[in-house]
Parts: C-alpha cells; structure tokens; sequence
C-alpha cells in the first residue's frame, strides 16, 4: 500500500522534468493521477502550440505499470480548461484529493532588456497558472473537507537571481497565495505548500553558462540533482501522513530537504518624536545596516548541510 492509496491528484507539467517524476511517484505510491501537460517548449513560445504526446505517453507509462492515469494537454493558464478538467477529473475518477503544480516556463532577460511579452507570460503561466488551478479546485476541497496543494516557488524568487525579474516575481507571488490558501483552508482540512527545488532538468540547462565556475557549478548540478528527488518531497506533502503541514515553505536539494524562514521583521526603530526623511536616513538606516541582506543571486549548487539523524 502506498501513502496515496486510493487518492485522486492532478500533475500539471507532469510530461517533463518534475513533473513527469511527480506523476510516476504518485502513480506508484497509490494514486490515480491526471497528467497534464501542455507539451509546449520551456519558453512558452507564441508559435509553440504544444502537443498531447508528453501528457500522454506519462499516462500510458502508469497505466503500463498497473496504474490508474489520464492525460490532458490544456494549458494552466486556461481557466475554462482547468474547470472543464476538474469536472473531468470527478467524473472519470471519482474524485480529487490533491494537486501538484509544477507547470512553467523561462523567458530569462536582463530587467533592462525584457519584453512586456516576456513578463506577461511568465507571471500568466506560473502566477495565473497557480491561481486557475487553486481556483477551480478549492471549492471541491472546502466541501468534501480535504485537499492539499503542493505549489512551486523557486529561489530565484525567495533569495534572488540576475535575469529573472520576471520569474522571481511570480515565483514570490506563489509564496504569497500558498500561504493564504493554508490560513484560510486550515478550518476545512485544505493544506497548502510550496517547495523551492534545484534539480537538472531541461529548465536548468537553458540557463547560459558565462564563465568557467558557472561551467563547473553546472556539472555539480547535473551529478548530484536530480527531478525526482523534489517530486518526492511533493508526492509526501500532499499525503495523509503529512495532515499537520501546511503554510511551509520546502527546499529540495539533492538528498537535502530545507525549511525556509518566512518574512518577519527582525529589527524595530521607534522614534518618539516622529521621523524625519533626514533622521531615517541618517539613523535609523545606520543602525538597521549590520543586519541587511546582501545583494546576491540565489545558490546553484548544493550546500553541505546538517545529515539526518
């Protein structure tokens, strides 16, 4: 018996990468999963219309090993099409209990030289793409008093990367609605959590490598890092047995599992007589400064951390 025994969930960008190993884990640990994938490129370019084959062939691989699996080849970013595959979902399967989002692109760019159409693709498949598919399935949840979202975020987002305003933007704004989702879910047994993954897939490779340490970080990546390990972490978060967790924000690194930090205020000033423009810059920046974050990317390769005991 697996830990998704008897269990409904949905996989989008389940025909690459991740999502692919989130849809044969799942499948292999119980579930009967719905296998969505767009089978676009990972640009999401405009003359990219996709195809069914990637969602498909995931599919036929479950359904090959004694799973349970149906594909669709709608894209995230579809609000009629996620609700036409959540009625879908309940008719031909009988329920849904959980959802894995990894679904999305790159339109990587210097902010200076980025397009409107590269931002506003981006932040409609990863920022837009999590809303349609929270949206048209939270009700379902909220009524039969369970469900569970594994959302994507990245550190490109939480901590920063050269080249991604767009990608960080949306990336954060993930973290923001999985934590809300949580809050406002956690009286009716609807979990909500993000996970931050570095892994070598076809989205990491894409990124330009500029200098001999960056070549070298890369190999790294490609030995040590691989999709299933944060799909792992995706397929326990949305089982039973992870029931008391929710609003976390997960790294998966390699064979390392980090837990974020949220934002809160780590310092306070308070001037009885008011502020002025002047002071804040004079004192009160002064006295925050030793605490500031430095202005650096995000870490692209594994850190040695703490072994489990």
């Amino acid at each position: 018996m697996g830990i998704l025994e008897g269990k409904v969930v949905w996989v989008t960008g389940g025909g690459n990468g991740i999502g692919k190993d989130c849809a044969l884990i799942a499948a292999k640990e119980g579930a009967a999963v719905v296998v969505n994938d767009l089978g676009g490129g990972f640009k999401g370019d405009a003359s990219d219309s996709g195809s069914a084959g990637p969602a498909e062939e995931v599919a036929r691989e479950i359904r090959a090993g004694g799973g349970k699996a149906i594909s669709n080849s709608d894209s995230v970013t579809d609000f009629k099409a996620m609700e036409a595959l959540r009625d879908q979902t309940l008719k031909e399967l009988g329920g849904l209990d959980g959802v894995i989002n990894p679904a999305g692109i790159l339109r990587d760019a210097m902010f200076h030289k980025m397009t409107e159409f590269d931002w506003d693709k981006v932040i409609e498949v990863h920022l837009r793409g999590s809303f349609n598919v929270c949206r048209t399935t939270i009700e379902h949840f909220r009524e039969k008093q369970s469900g569970s979202y594994a959302l994507f975020t990245s550190t490109s987002g939480l901590i920063g990367n050269i080249g991604q305003t767009n990608y960080a933007a949306a990336k954060l704004g993930i973290m923001g609605l999985s934590r809300v989702l949580a809050m406002e879910g956690a009286k009716f047994n609807v979990r909500s959590n993000i996970i931050a993954p570095v892994a070598w897939t076809r989205m990491t490779q894409s990124v330009p490598i500029r200098d001999e340490a960056q070549a070298k970080r890369r190999e790294q990546m490609a030995a040590l890092i691989r999709p299933d390990q944060p799909a792992k972490l995706a397929v326990a978060l949305i089982s039973d047995l992870a029931k008391e967790v929710s609003g976390q924000i997960f790294g998966a690194r390699g064979e390392t599992i980090e837990l974020y930090s949220q934002p809160r205020p780590i310092m306070t000033l308070t001037e009885e007589a008011g502020w002025t423009p002047e002071k804040i810059a004079t004192e009160c920046f002064g006295k925050m400064q030793e605490k500031f974050f430095p202005v650096s990317r995000s870490a692209t390769s594994p850190q040695p951390e703490q072994k489990a005991s």
